[in-house]
């Protein structure tokens, strides 16, 4: 087993009195790992708008299609997961690798939670390898110059990013992410996103009452916001479509929910 802990920087630490993104997405998802601030601030989010857990588990669902056809179809055997999380069933690595046992993953991270639960979880099979970054995304050059440690950046790379550059709070700033991550990788290389959109006035003031409880501020993108994540990339069928909406796989019955996913290649 090849497993690598890589640190470019310390991450603030976590207020545990403060409701906490990553542990609330645990807790919609079914997950462990959470306080009951995180418990208390989930419900609330939850009387408002219930299609928040449907969100948060069809992100994860998102997640295990696309990797599996990039790792699969596409015949990537490169991945970046930028915005980790903490870890749950079906994590990056272990989706790559069950369809390509020598596929290699970077995570990359800086909240001290998810570090924390990374070391200990994050693991990988004899023929690939798995490290951890801990930087913040929005520091594109450290996140490549790090990856290229284990990745061969001249190589086409699969880039996986869901639900994380709303904590940016500025669009012009989650563009840089994601345009200065891809700026930096191959032609070939892939990029599988998926973010909430405004489209939905309960969702919106599910949100509105997040942000007043202290914890990070996340924002919501417009349609339009979301295609242009994608533009200069050739988008893959079906497009930039309701999350579930993307490759269901037989037996799924999609729902339409107000969160877009697709998955491009830069040319």
């Amino acid at each position: 087993m090849s497993s690598e802990f890589s640190s470019s920087g310390t991450g603030p630490a976590v207020d545990e009195s403060v409701p906490h993104s990553a542990r609330i997405w645990n807790y919609w998802q079914g997950g462990k790992d959470y306080y009951a601030v995180d418990k208390e601030a989930g419900d609330q989010y939850i009387a408002t708008f219930p299609g928040i857990v449907d969100i948060a588990k069809s992100m994860r669902y998102f997640l295990v299609r696309s990797v599996r056809f990039l790792a699969g179809e596409a015949g990537v055997s490169q991945f970046l997961d930028i915005g980790t999380g903490l870890p749950t069933n079906d994590n990056t690595h272990q989706i790559a690798q069950q369809v390509n046992p020598a596929a290699r993953i970077v995570y990359v991270d800086n909240d001290p939670t998810v570090l924390a639960h990374a070391r200990a979880l994050l693991t990988s099979t004899p023929e690939g390898v798995t490290t951890y970054i801990d930087t913040n995304m929005s520091d594109t050059a450290v996140v490549l110059s790090e990856a290229a440690k284990t990745l061969d950046l001249s190589q086409p790379v699969a880039v996986t990013i869901n639900g994380v550059v709303g904590h940016t709070n500025d669009y012009d700033v989650a563009l840089g992410i994601v345009r200065g991550v891809l700026d930096g990788l191959a032609p070939g290389s892939y990029l599988a996103f998926s973010d909430s959109t405004t489209e939905d006035e309960a969702f919106k003031q599910a949100q509105a009452g997040y942000d007043d409880t202290g914890a990070v501020p996340y924002k919501l993108w417009t349609p339009e916001e979301m295609a242009g994540f994608f533009e200069g990339l050739e988008l893959v069928e079906p497009g930039l479509v309701s999350i579930p909406l993307w490759r269901p796989e037989p037996g799924d019955v999609p729902k339409d929910l107000p969160t877009l996913a697709g998955v491009g290649r830069k040319p």
